[in-house]
């Protein structure tokens, strides 16, 4: 008599079912930690950039602050500014959020800005939009609700 050698199907199927299940328990926690990790990379973000246009403020007092994102990276309107974030950032997409940053002018300089992070798709990017402004002070809101503002949760 032949021993075989070898996995039956019953065996086969039983391990493909675990993988199946193991797989099923993971990938749920693996998409909230992504998520999790776009925000953090999104107030990251946010700082570098309330800190790139304290140092353009300083570097262009003419201008004020930058013109757009753009601005803090190429130094078209002020040479001071070149470099200060990277091209990924002043593209206005990073991380799976879009940024919109939008200037004030008053007097011929710019003295006021505001920027919105907001998750380019919800529940697969990011559950929170985050804003801040010149005073440095970075809020969120869920994305459900009104997009963040002035009036939104500080971040603790």
């Amino acid at each position: 008599m032949k021993k075989q050698k070898g996995f039956s199907l019953i065996e086969l199927l039983i391990v493909v079912a675990i993988i199946l299940i193991i797989a099923a328990i993971a990938i749920p926690n693996l998409l909230k930690s992504k998520m999790a990790a776009n925000e953090s990379s999104a107030v990251g973000s946010l700082r570098t950039i309330n800190t790139g246009e304290v140092t353009y403020a300083s570097s262009c007092p003419n201008v004020g602050y930058s013109a757009t994102l753009v601005e803090l990276n190429t130094g078209a309107l002020c040479i001071g500014g070149q470099g200060i974030i990277d091209s990924v950032l002043a593209a206005g997409t990073k991380s799976g959020y879009a940024f919109t940053y939008a200037p004030a002018a008053s007097g011929g300089l710019n003295t006021t800005y505001t920027d919105q992070a907001l998750p380019v798709t919800y529940q697969t990017t990011g559950q929170r939009s985050f804003f801040t402004d010149q005073t440095g002070v970075i809020r969120y809101a869920l994305v459900g609700s009104a997009a963040p503002t002035v009036a939104s949760s500080p971040l603790q």
